[in-house]
């Protein structure tokens, strides 16, 4: 008879990085495969909070807030260069404060660009890729929504700012959650409500704006990305909301071009997948990251079964 999946608790902790304090939920036992997971704009870790609890029987799972994002520091940006390259240098120190040596990425929207540059930059400590609409194709940019930031980052100027500084308040949030799930009912107002609350504090539009405005510079490194998954074949597994107008379906069926075998799952949901579909994803993870393991001739360790 099969064993159902133990449920275990998610912890709550705290790391200085750089002398920025980070945020991150841990799960699962300390000598298991370890599953990094970067969440997306605008939320945090606690995008995970479903997942975690359903994979932490048998994997270590780590999920950080970015800086600037979540119960995470948020300096400034008069004293912080917020910027692609530097959130994925505070998460490469991150992944060495808590001497994580390998894991498996799980990515989200902002997560995407930030654990590919992990990997380019230590492409040996990868072992897997889930990609929940993380993008790293131009064909995955959903028009409509990527029209006023593509103005913004074309030219900054307080006419180009004022429709992208929307995205963050309430409307923009909540019609991130809910655009593309058939029955938005099941989408918990707790969730696009936490990420309102935390988007309004002092200080986060003009985070948030010189992060938008910097999102070209992960276009310009799509080219080093697709090579790496290329020259790496690095397991893929897709686990896309169909339904997101952010990163469209065809983003998440583009990763064929480059990774043939990639495993990929259009689901009838949004971009916050996780919020509709949390047990099915975690189902086609387990599946995914067991296999991967087996074929890339590591033991597929699975610790206290």
């Amino acid at each position: 008879m099969r064993s159902h999946p133990v449920h275990r608790p998610v912890h709550h902790r705290t790391t200085t990085v750089g002398g920025h304090r980070i945020a991150y939920r841990e799960a699962g036992p300390a000598d298991a495969p370890v599953l990094l997971l970067l969440h997306g704009f605008p939320s945090s870790s606690h995008m995970f909070r479903d997942l975690l609890p359903l994979l932490a029987d048998r994997y270590r799972l780590i999920a950080p807030d970015h800086l600037g994002f979540g119960r995470s520091d948020a300096p400034a940006a008069a004293d912080f260069p917020y910027s692609f390259d530097r959130l994925a240098e505070i998460t490469g120190e991150f992944t060495e404060r808590l001497g994580l040596k390998e894991y498996a990425l799980y990515i989200q929207d902002y997560g995407a660009p930030i654990g590919l540059r992990l990997a380019l930059a230590h492409p040996d400590r990868v072992t897997a890729i889930i990609t929940q609409n993380g993008n790293a194709y131009e064909e995955g940019l959903g028009a409509d929504a990527w029209a006023p930031v593509l103005a913004l980052i074309a030219e900054r100027t307080p006419g180009t700012e004022a429709p992208v500084r929307a995205i963050s308040g309430p409307d923009g949030i909540r019609w991130q959650y809910l655009t593309g799930v058939p029955d938005p009912t099941l989408v918990s107002p707790d969730a696009y409500e936490h990420d309102t609350a935390l988007m309004a504090r002092p200080g986060q539009p003009e985070i948030q704006l010189d992060l938008i405005a910097d999102y070209g510079s992960n276009f310009a490194l799509y080219p080093a990305f697709q090579e790496y998954f290329r020259t790496s074949r690095v397991p893929l597994l897709a686990v896309w909301g169909g339904g997101d107008e952010i990163f469209v379906p065809e983003g998440a069926l583009a990763f064929r071009r480059d990774l043939p075998d990639a495993e990929i799952h259009l689901l009838p949901t949004g971009h916050f997948a996780l919020e509709t579909h949390a047990a099915q994803i975690a189902a086609l993870v387990r599946d995914f990251l067991g296999r991967a393991a087996t074929a890339d001739g590591r033991e597929a360790r699975h610790p206290h079964d």
